[in-house]
C-alpha cells in the first residue's frame, strides 16, 4: 500500500482510570462493527505504541479516548498523542471521547494534538462526567455509526 491509502479500518484507542473511558470505547467500537466496519480496540496501558501506530498507517478512521487527569490528557494518551504527531498520518478522520469527574478537559485536549497530526476531526461530544448511563453508552454506540457511515462515504 502506498503512502496515505487507507483500508475501511477503524481503531479505537483510549485509556482509563476507573472504567468509564473503557465503556464509552466499547460501545464506540460496537456502534462501528455493527455498521460492518472492521474496528480494533486499543487500550494503551495494555498494547505496544509501535503496534499501534503500525494499524494507524492504513486505518481510516482514529478515535482517540481519555479520562481527564489535572484538567489534561492521562499520560498514555499523551505520549501516544505525541508518536503519532511527529508522523502527520494522511487521509484519516478522527474524533476524541473521555470521560471526567469535577472537571474535563482531556477530551479537547485530544482534540487540538489531533489537529495537530493532521487528523480531520469530526464533531463527537463526547465527554462524559463520571460513570456513562445507558443513554450517554448509547450516544456513542449512535456516533460510532456515524463514524461509520463517514467512512463509506469517504469523507468528514
Amino acid at each position: 500500500m502506498g503512502q496515505g491509502e487507507t483500508v475501511n479500518k477503524a481503531l479505537v484507542i483510549y485509556d482509563t482510570m476507573w472504567g468509564s473511558t473503557e465503556k464509552m470505547a466499547l460501545a464506540l467500537a460496537e456502534g462501528i462493527a455493527g455498521e460492518g466496519i472492521k474496528v480494533k480496540v486499543y487500550n494503551l496501558s495494555k498494547s505496544d505504541h509501535s503496534d499501534i501506530i503500525k494499524e494507524v498507517l492504513d486505518a481510516r478512521a482514529i478515535l482517540v479516548g481519555s479520562p481527564t487527569l489535572n484538567n489534561g490528557m492521562f499520560p498514555t494518551v499523551s505520549q501516544f498523542l505525541c508518536y503519532l504527531k511527529g508522523l502527520k498520518p494522511k487521509g484519516k478522520i478522527g474524533a476524541a471521547f473521555g470521560s471526567h469527574g469535577w472537571a474535563g478537559g482531556a477530551v479537547k485536549a485530544v482534540q487540538q494534538e489531533l489537529e495537530a497530526a493532521g487528523i480531520d476531526l469530526m464533531e463527537s461530544g463526547l465527554a462524559f462526567k463520571f460513570v456513562p448511563d445507558a443513554e450517554e453508552l448509547q450516544k456513542c454506540a449512535d456516533f460510532g455509526k456515524t463514524v461509520a457511515q463517514c467512512m463509506k462515504q469517504g469523507g468528514v
